[in-house]
């Protein structure tokens, strides 16, 4: 796989990361994704810390942003029959670019599978998620139907910590941006 947001997220072997939702109450909501050592890799931070409604920061264990996704709003998404969310990395002199475009058709009268298309820019390259996030059961995967992330309960019965197996060679940023939007579509914490 390519590197979607960046390189420097890459593994050369398969990792199991772990998630926790922080609490909307406590600071904000969103979460943080650590390695198998606690070590803080990723940080999403949602609209109850931004304060604004559709938009996402994935940001580095250091606090640099990385990932900036907002759904899209307006007259437009009104129009249109799915909800659309674009992801936007920044280039070396700090100007948003955008990198991928998911399409959640579950509010689309024309939603039969009901699984969440990924495109990503440049090129015709996609992803789906297929499965149920809030069951903690379902799979990211490429076009040519290799699975490159798994979403898998942690603790049984448990909401606030899950797994994610990212496969090797796969940029984890990418991923942990697909399940900031997943988080929020299914109104877990990054949503207000």
């Amino acid at each position: 796989m390519k590197a979607v947001v960046s390189k420097l997220h890459y593994s050369s072997t398969e990792e199991e990361m772990i998630v926790r939702r922080r609490p909307h109450m406590v600071n904000g909501g969103g979460f943080v994704v650590t390695d198998r050592k606690e070590k803080v890799v990723f940080k999403i931070d949602g609209c109850g810390v931004l304060g604004t409604r559709g938009e996402l920061v994935l940001r580095d264990g250091d606090g640099d942003d990385l990932l900036l996704i907002h759904k899209k709003g307006g007259m437009v998404q009104a129009l249109s029959i799915h909800n659309k969310w674009r992801g936007y990395s920044y280039d070396y002199q700090g100007s948003p670019q955008p990198v991928f475009t998911l399409r959640d058709p579950k509010h689309s009268c024309f939603s039969i599978t009901g699984s969440i298309r990924i495109s990503v820019q440049p090129g015709n390259c996609y992803f789906d998620v297929r499965g149920y996030f809030p069951d903690r059961d379902c799979s990211i995967i490429d076009s040519t139907g290799n699975v490159i992330a798994q979403i898998r309960e942690w603790i049984i019965g448990s909401r606030d910590i899950y797994k994610v197996v990212v496969k090797a060679s796969v940029d984890k940023a990418f991923v942990f941006g697909v399940i900031a939007v997943l988080d929020y579509i299914y109104g877990e914490s990054t949503r207000c």
